[in-house]
């Protein structure tokens, strides 16, 4: 909403039967969102947790990580004694701890969002451009308590708006465990959930009141792709069902004047060569069985990398000899600007209206 002098001034006018001053219509005006998203202030969720609560959530995690069964993989080993799907143990494995510039405008902000790049992923996407992150165990090994020093750091040091947990689908209870003790060492900044949308509705629930900014990227529509591309044939299932809890916990995403956002849903979808049509399924969910008011952000920066385009060889039938293949020759390109743009259209089409669009004006492009 608009701040409460502002609100305050123009009522007060109106009542007067005068028109209210040019500066005040201007500064509505130029904020680009309606005044339900904009926030006057906001705690974050993990700090009106209660004690009985966050007892209840250290028990719950410490339980999942000795039965592991949070992402949909459900492989039920214990972390402490043997890896899974994601390779990860009791610990996290992280690559990188730093304030970073690359995400939205409204995430990233003037200082950097406080990124923290988890090794490991419970997905295996073909074209990964972080695959030498996601599919290794490259990095160092932190415990939760480490975890959560780092994220006093980023908020001390960095001056960082928030701390973005990227790939974090297979360290729920880690990163559960960690926030509840950041907050007990004075953590004061949003947390940001940065995820495939691989969640499942344990995961979610162990993370609620925990989590104040839900940043999934729903990838594709169809069980065959998901098969050929994630190799996960439940994803499209799991992403649906996991993005419409993260929408009941949090709602819309909501900004405070300075064009930070704070607490709700931002929805990415990474645009990708010849799936026109799964993209358009995906952002008429959005609009049908999410919210027509979610945040959207169509993404054009594929590009072919990990195993898209690698050399494969197999036998023909005639002499049995070997013919060379190009792997994944389908997506072994990148996006053009008509798929880009039939992306948009459907979202347009359907009724989704706040994108993440270059700003018009001076300011964040909110």
């Amino acid at each position: 909403m608009l701040s409460s002098r502002i609100r305050s001034r123009w009522s007060r006018l109106r009542t007067l039967g005068r028109r209210p001053p040019s500066y005040i219509i201007k500064q509505r005006r130029d904020l680009h969102l309606a005044p339900p998203f904009l926030l006057d202030d906001y705690t974050p969720r993990y700090q009106l947790l209660s004690e009985v609560d966050a007892a209840k959530k250290r028990s719950l995690a410490y339980a999942h990580l000795q039965n592991c069964n949070l992402c949909p993989r459900l492989c039920g080993v214990n972390r402490f004694e043997k890896t899974g799907m994601c390779l990860i143990g009791g610990d996290v494995k992280v690559n990188v701890i730093a304030p970073h510039f690359g995400e939205e405008p409204c995430i990233q902000g003037h200082n950097g969002s406080g990124s923290v790049f988890f090794s490991g992923c419970n997905l295996r996407c073909s074209f990964c451009q972080n695959h030498d992150i996601a599919h290794q165990r490259n990095g160092f090994d932190l415990t939760p308590e480490q975890l959560a020093e780092w994220y006093m750091k980023l908020q001390e040091v960095g001056n960082v708006h928030n701390i973005n947990l990227i790939t974090p689908e297979h360290v729920v209870p880690q990163v559960a465990l960690s926030i509840i003790h950041a907050r007990d060492l004075g953590l004061k900044v949003p947390i940001v959930y940065n995820t495939s949308a691989f969640d499942s509705l344990a995961s979610l629930e162990l993370l609620d009141g925990l989590v104040d900014i839900y940043l999934p990227d729903f990838k594709v529509w169809t069980t065959k792709s998901s098969r050929r591309l994630l190799k996960a044939d439940d994803y499209a299932a799991a992403a649906r069902e996991s993005v419409r809890a993260m929408h009941a916990q949090v709602g819309d995403l909501c900004f405070t004047a300075d064009g930070i956002a704070k607490t709700g849903l931002l929805v990415r979808h990474l645009v990708m060569p010849g799936l026109e049509a799964e993209a358009a399924e995906i952002v008429r969910f959005m609009a049908e069985e999410v919210s027509k008011d979610t945040f959207v952000n169509i993404m054009e920066q594929y590009r072919p990398d990990a195993h898209v385009g690698k050399p494969s060889r197999r036998r023909t039938e005639k002499g049995g000899q070997e013919e060379e293949e190009v792997r994944y020759a389908e997506i072994n390109r990148p996006v053009t600007s008509e798929e880009v743009s039939a992306a948009r259209k459907a979202a347009e089409a359907v009724g989704l209206w706040r994108f993440c669009d270059p700003p018009r004006h001076d300011g964040f492009s909110l």
